[in-house]
């Protein structure tokens, strides 16, 4: 039986570029290593496997976010994965206390948002897209009463 989800994995060219960006938005890093050898080769079935990643968690979060750069095999390239109609994973949404001073702070370091903050009035959500490092689609998403 499922209990929760364990992490989401996202691999990025640029492991400390997207570290920066997660940690300036509130994640932690919570552990970081090389990894290689038979033993990774085998579970993800790539060929002489070596890559870095990081953990990093949100506080008071189960979920981990894990970022990982392939030295070997070449990382593959994905084309126009950051569309939101694309089949297959689409983008992480966070849920934020307060909206404006997370895209002021993202602004700040020049993130692409698709558009201005706006509110889905069903449920008094605010929300924006925008591009995290590498163009991972993500959505801040703050909650009203």
């Amino acid at each position: 039986m499922l209990t929760s989800i364990d992490h989401i994995n996202i691999v990025v060219e640029d492991l400390e570029k997207a570290k920066n960006f997660f940690t300036t938005i509130g994640f932690t890093l919570e552990h970081e290593d090389d990894l290689e050898g038979e033993w990774i080769s085998k579970i993800v079935r790539l060929p002489k496997v070596r890559a870095r990643y990081a953990k990093l968690v949100l506080p008071g979060d189960t979920c981990r976010l894990e970022l990982v750069t392939y030295y070997s095999p070449e990382m593959q390239s994905e084309t126009l994965a950051n569309q939101a109609n694309r089949l297959g994973y689409r983008h992480i949404a966070f849920r934020v206390e307060d909206i404006s001073s997370v895209v002021a702070k993202l602004q700040v370091m020049d993130v692409e948002f698709f558009s201005d903050v706006h509110v889905y009035e069903p449920t008094n959500k605010k929300l924006v897209y925008l591009l995290g490092p590498e163009g991972i689609l993500l959505e801040l998403a703050e909650y009203g009463s």
